[in-house]
């Protein structure tokens, strides 16, 4: 994807330097190239190192200043030594996106414990593992956080107890962070995207693609740019005043109350011959 002329124009992140965990792929991948585009300075990080790597070629290619980094977010002494380098390299830390998270199907009595601890480890530890690391140095740029939550932080969904949890706690544990550093001049929001076309839901969507298209009010998911736009406003001095919110990109899903489309069924009722 090539740099838009708005987003160069823009440049709302020149000189500042951003950290962002699951930049291989997916709605990581899109941010560093939003961030980038606005002049944002960047250490990307993810778990698959090969696929980091291409990302981070092809950024450079676009004239954005990127450094790649191979890391577990769900090891603690990683995490901290991935903030460690940017700063190293950086001089400062302006931003730290949480984005990196897997996903995991199956009922509480069908899941491992060892599956329940990795979701728990890759979605809520890194955050609250990077969010320590980088306070100091927010603090002194004056800097944020934003974490990628989900619409299934907030709201639950059959089959993903895993998920639902962990990304519940991501929802609370950014309030507690945005009201335990407001008075440090550090803001801490998430995105809660709701369906997403990235690679984690790729196959789901090739075979039941329908069921976005006609449960979504927009009729469709969402593009990993469109989570990216909604980071980087969140990231940016445009939000200046906005901490402890967990923002919600979901097409319209949650505007709902999930009982029946009553607008199609009224209408159908209508059309119906007496008595059928």
């Amino acid at each position: 994807m090539k740099q838009t002329d708005e987003h160069q124009a823009t440049r709302r992140f020149e000189g500042r330097a951003a950290i962002v965990t699951g930049a291989a792929s997916g709605i990581g991948e899109a941010t560093a190239r939003r961030l980038g585009a606005e002049g944002a300075i960047l250490t990307l990080a993810d778990i698959d190192g090969q696929r980091l790597d291409g990302v981070v070629d092809q950024l450079l290619a676009l004239g954005i200043k990127a450094v790649g980094q191979r890391v577990d977010v769900a090891d603690e002494a990683q995490v901290c030594g991935l903030v460690d380098f940017a700063v190293d390299r950086n001089g400062r830390l302006d931003v730290l996106v949480n984005n990196a998270g897997i996903s995991l199907f199956g009922h509480v009595t069908e899941i491992t414990s060892e599956q329940w601890h990795r979701v728990m480890a890759v979605d809520v530890d890194s955050v609250f593992y990077g969010a320590r690391a980088a306070l100091p140095h927010l603090v002194a740029s004056k800097g944020c956080i934003v974490n990628t939550c989900s619409i299934s932080g907030l709201f639950g969904d059959s089959g993903l107890v895993a998920y639902n949890t962990a990304k519940g706690a991501v929802a609370n544990l950014t309030r507690s962070l945005a009201l335990d550093h407001a008075r440090d001049g550090v803001r801490v929001n998430s995105v809660c995207p709701g369906g997403v076309a990235t690679p984690m839901l790729a196959s789901v969507l090739r075979r039941f693609g329908e069921e976005y298209e006609r449960l979504v009010p927009m009729g469709r998911p969402a593009q990993p740019e469109e989570i990216a736009a909604a980071i980087a406003f969140l990231a940016s001095d445009d939000a200046s005043y906005i901490t402890g919110h967990n923002l919600v990109v979901d097409g319209g899903v949650t505007a709902a109350t999930g009982q029946p489309n009553f607008d199609r069924l009224i209408r159908l009722l209508r059309k119906a011959p007496d008595g059928a």
